[in-house]
C-alpha cells in the first residue's frame, strides 16, 4: 500500500532563514555611574541584609530594578515611605534636592548616596555659581530626575530651567550679565550645542562649565551611533522609556537618516513586522541597559534570520567610579 501523498517528509529541509547583518555600537550599555550605583545597592544588601530602601528607581531599567527588588532592594518614591529603623536608604544615581537628605537626617535614617559623581560635579557647579551672584540657567528636560535634583540644590528663584532654543527668546533675567549655565548630563549633544549657542548669542557674557557637563557615557553613545545609523536598514536601541539618554540615542539615529529606529526593553517587546524586510540592523543600548539584554535581542533576531554580528567600535571606555565611602570594605571592616 502505497503512503499518503500529504504525508511531510521527514528528512526535508528546513526553510532557508533571510541572511542579517548586526553592526553592534561600541560602546554602548553601562557606563561607570550606573555600574557604581547598582553596586551600591548590592553592597549595601551584603552590609546591612535585606531590605535595603531605595529612593525611586536606582537607574531608568526595568530589568535592573527588578533583579535588584529580588535581592531585598525596596524601592520607594518618597522618604515617607521609609519606615522608622535602622535599615539604610539609597538615593539613586539621578541626585537629589538638598531636602532629601535633610529629611532623612531629621528622622534619624542612614543614608547612602549613590548619585552619579558627574551629576554631583554639576551640582557642585550651580552652587558655585550661585555663590558668586549669579542666576543659573539648567538647560534640561522638565520632571526628569536629574533635572529636579540639579534644580533643588539652589533657593528656589534662583535657578531657571531652559528646554528649548525657543524659550530662550523669552528669558528676560533681571540681570543680564550675571547669569551662568549648567546642563542635565543625558541631553542630546548636537541639541544641546544648539541650544547653548542660543543662550550665548542673547547673553555674550554669560559663564558656562570649563568642561561640559554632558557625560563621557552619553556622548561616547551618541557618537558610536551616528556612525552605525547612516550603513542600516533599522536599528534598535535597548532601553527603558523614562531612561533620557535611552531616547536620545534613538533620536540621534532618527537624526542622521535611519529609516527604521525602535527603543526597545528587551526581545519580548520587538515589533517583528517593523523589521520584517531589513538586512542589516544596527543595535545599540543605553547607559542604563545591561549587556544580557542586548545579547536576548541578538538571540530572537537568530531565530528569524541567518546572523552575523559586526562590533563597530569609536572609542574605549576604562571609567570607573569608587564606591561611596562608607561601603568600602575597609570602611565597612
Amino acid at each position: 500500500m502505497s503512503a499518503s501523498v500529504n504525508q511531510t517528509d521527514a528528512g526535508a529541509a528546513a526553510p532557508a532563514k533571510p541572511p542579517l547583518e548586526i553592526l553592534l555600537c561600541a560602546p554602548r550599555g553601562f557606563c561607570a555611574g550606573v555600574v557604581r550605583a547598582i553596586d551600591v545597592v548590592e553592597r549595601a544588601l551584603a552590609l546591612y541584609g535585606p531590605p535595603v530602601y531605595v529612593r525611586h528607581e536606582i537607574v531608568h531599567n526595568k530589568y535592573v530594578v527588578e533583579s535588584l527588588k529580588r535581592k531585598g532592594a525596596v524601592f520607594v518614591a518618597e522618604l515617607d515611605e521609609v519606615p522608622d529603623g535602622t535599615a539604610p536608604v539609597i538615593f539613586s544615581a539621578h541626585g537629589v534636592a538638598k531636602t532629601v537628605p535633610q529629611n532623612a537626617v531629621a528622622r534619624g535614617l542612614t543614608t547612602i548616596d549613590a548619585t552619579c559623581p558627574l551629576v554631583t560635579k554639576v551640582h557642585r557647579e550651580a552652587e558655585i555659581h550661585h555663590k558668586r551672584g549669579r542666576h543659573v540657567l539648567l538647560v534640561g528636560h522638565s520632571g526628569h530626575p536629574e533635572v529636579v535634583g540639579t534644580m533643588g540644590q539652589l533657593p528656589k528663584g534662583s535657578i531657571t530651567l531652559v528646554e528649548d532654543v525657543e524659550q530662550i527668546e523669552a528669558l528676560e533675567p533681571e540681570s543680564r550679565d550675571n547669569l551662568a549655565w549648567v546642563t542635565q548630563t543625558t541631553l542630546s549633544v548636537d541639541d544641546t550645542r544648539h541650544v547653548v549657542e542660543a543662550l550665548k548669542r542673547k547673553f555674550p557674557t554669560i559663564v558656562g562649565p570649563h568642561k561640559d557637563d554632558i557625560c563621557y557615557a552619553t556622548t561616547n553613545r551618541q557618537e558610536a551611533v551616528k556612525q552605525v545609523a547612516p550603513l542600516v536598514d533599522a536599528l534598535i536601541v535597548v532601553g527603558s522609556s523614562n531612561s533620557s539618554n535611552s531616547q536620545r540615542l534613538r533620536e540621534v539615529a532618527e537624526r542622521v537618516g535611519c529609516p527604521i529606529t525602535r527603543l526597545v526593553n528587551r526581545a519580548e517587546d520587538v515589533d517583528w513586522e517593523a523589521f520584517s524586510n531589513i538586512r542589516r540592523l544596527g543595535l545599540t543600548a543605553g547607559a542604563s541597559a545591561p549587556e544580557v539584554l542586548v545579547e536576548e535581542i541578538i538571540d530572537a533576531f537568530a531565530t528569524r534570520y541567518e546572523v552575523t554580528v559586526d562590533t563597530v567600535s569609536t572609542t574605549t571606555e576604562d571609567m570607573v567610579f569608587p564606591l561611596p565611602r562608607e561601603l568600602r570594605s575597609e570602611a565597612a571592616e
